[in-house]
């Protein structure tokens, strides 16, 4: 089952919502090699001058809005790419599910958005990797639906995912393995942003989301009590990237060039460390 949340259902307790915003084969590039010149002489821009990229900002730590800003990972990220390629980032806030259609509709120049680098994407965009992340199973504190893990325990349950997103695909891939062994099915509450399926879990709506490593720690230290991780965590090595135009071999050339500087600088292990985000993210050794 695919379900909608009801108007006026994602209204409710906003201190929540608060705090969860406040706190944080395959076509790409491979980043190995030499360093090449960086620079973007010769790439048609959006705009001249600007390197103008979509973000969805509701997917902390990578990016949501603190204050009426952007901020989070990607957001420093994309300012230090920026600078080494000697352009101004230009950022366009929208739904995800928009992400792409605005790019292959020549809106902006490229996706910086944490998006999970899968086949399906890969046929539409390329990418060019930056990091590897994995997921966790979130529920409520004291499991109330004694969930232990992305195991037959989710069969039967409602799973809060983000529209769009590798939470949804997972969720789906969940239902089909449990109807075909005849168990209960499960029935994926697809919602906005992360935010929202973290909130729809708190009020009881959902029995569990699909969160990733990163999100998941950020959830739980600052809001202690709310939710648990139930069993380990799975698909730790799905990489996340910077999303280009088919073909689009100079940007991507530029970028994958700018984000091995930043490596060898130590800027990039820096940004790590400042989200708070585990040492096995880095794509570097």
């Amino acid at each position: 089952m695919f379900l909608q949340p009801k108007n006026g259902e994602l209204r409710m307790n906003h201190t929540l919502r608060t705090l969860l915003l406040s706190s944080v084969p395959f076509a790409a590039i491979v980043l190995s090699g030499p360093v090449a010149a960086q620079s973007l002489e010769g790439v048609k821009l959006v705009e001249d001058g600007k390197l103008t990229y979509g973000v969805a900002a509701s997917f902390a730590p990578f990016e949501y809005v603190l204050d009426g800003k952007l901020t989070g990972f990607d957001i420093d990220f994309i300012q230090a790419l920026s600078e080494r390629l000697k352009v101004e980032p230009s950022a366009m806030n929208m739904e995800f599910k928009g992400l792409i259609p605005a790019l292959q509709g020549g809106r902006i120049d490229i996706i910086n958005s944490a998006m999970y680098i899968n086949p399906t994407r890969s046929e539409q965009v390329d990418f060019v990797p930056y990091l590897k992340i994995g997921n966790n199973v979130m529920i409520q504190a004291g499991n109330p639906k004694g969930i232990t893990g992305r195991d037959d325990t989710i069969c039967g349950k409602t799973v809060a995912v983000t529209l769009g997103g590798i939470s949804e695909s997972q969720a789906r891939a969940d239902n089909d393995r449990c109807t075909k062994a005849g168990h209960g099915a499960v029935t994926v509450l697809t919602l906005p942003t992360a935010q929202d399926s973290a909130l729809s879990l708190s009020q009881g709506r959902a029995d569990a989301n699909y969160e990733s490593t990163p999100g998941a720690v950020m959830a739980l230290e600052k809001m202690p009590g709310v939710f648990e991780i139930a069993g380990e965590p799975f698909e730790m090595d799905t990489q996340i990237g910077i999303a280009t135009p088919k073909g689009a071999t100079e940007l991507q050339a530029a970028l994958a060039s700018a984000i091995k500087a930043m490596a060898e600088d130590g800027s990039y292990q820096a940004l790590i460390a400042k989200y708070k985000l585990p040492a096995s993210v880095s794509l570097f050794d």
